[in-house]
């Protein structure tokens, strides 16, 4: 049995910063010494990038982990330059993955079947989802022990809230009755924008202390980092952005401790 923690980095809408979260959280955590393997299951394979993997450096891939009984996860998963973190990197092929598996009978567990098979060689299993409610999401999740949801600071941000939270429930009654919600992360909080204040605030009173305490600011350095294949803590470890992701993984940590 895997007993490696499992997280998945959700949230069914694009541009909330879910693939920035996964890869500075991961990054930082490998920097206070934990192990960490990342799991990119978004096709569009931006995480996989911005660790400095082209499209052409992944011979093996999460596609194949999911669709090829003969390959097995340590087969699939590669070091990065940073100590301690490792990935299994995506594909484009993981877009037709819906239509590949549409009569699987087992179609929600191809992850969890092969994570169940890794040894405890991990501290966390950090997984970035794509921008939706697919079969891919509902894979990562079904091999959760928890997930932590990006929230931008925006109008609308708390309706989409509410649909993810339903559909985690959902999850929780038929597939997985031990998922549960890791925080929500407040990101791109831009402090002249009233908006953001009111989102921070209505988060917090709905939500209470599942919020994270930490806050990541807009910023210029996390932008940038990815087109240079590297995490912003790594581009630019002083920058706001690196620093919020620092000091979100010490509070992750605590909270670890706490439960």
């Amino acid at each position: 049995m895997n007993s490696n923690k499992v997280i998945s980095v959700v949230n069914q809408k694009g541009g909330v910063g879910k693939t920035t979260t996964a890869v500075n959280l991961s990054t930082a955590l490998a920097a206070i010494e934990k192990k960490v393997l990342l799991i990119d299951l978004d096709p569009q394979g931006n995480l996989s990038t911005g660790l400095g993997f082209s499209s052409k450096d992944r011979t093996v891939t999460v596609y194949d982990l999911i669709m090829d009984e003969e390959f097995s996860i340590e087969d699939t998963i590669v070091k990065t330059k940073i100590p301690g973190l490792h990935i299994i990197s995506s594909s484009i092929n993981l877009s037709g993955i819906e239509f590949e598996l549409a009569n699987e009978t087992e179609k929600n567990l191809k992850l969890f079947n092969k994570l169940n098979n890794l040894n405890n060689e991990y501290d966390y299993i950090i997984i970035d989802c794509p921008p939706s409610l697919g079969i891919l999401t509902v894979n990562a999740l079904v091999a959760s022990n928890s997930l932590i949801v990006p929230l931008q600071c925006e109008f609308y941000a708390l309706e989409g809230l509410a649909q993810l939270l339903r559909t985690i429930e959902t999850i929780k009654n038929n597939l997985n009755e031990s998922l549960y919600l890791e925080g929500v992360v407040l990101t791109m909080y831009d402090s002249r924008n009233r908006l953001s204040e009111d989102v921070i605030s209505d988060a917090r009173k709905h939500l209470g202390d599942k919020v994270f305490a930490t806050i990541i600011p807009r910023n210029v350095k996390l932008s940038e980092a990815p087109s240079h294949g590297l995490p912003a803590i790594l581009y630019d470890r002083k920058c706001s952005g690196s620093l919020a992701y620092i000091k979100l993984a010490k509070e992750f940590i605590s909270r670890q401790n706490i439960n």
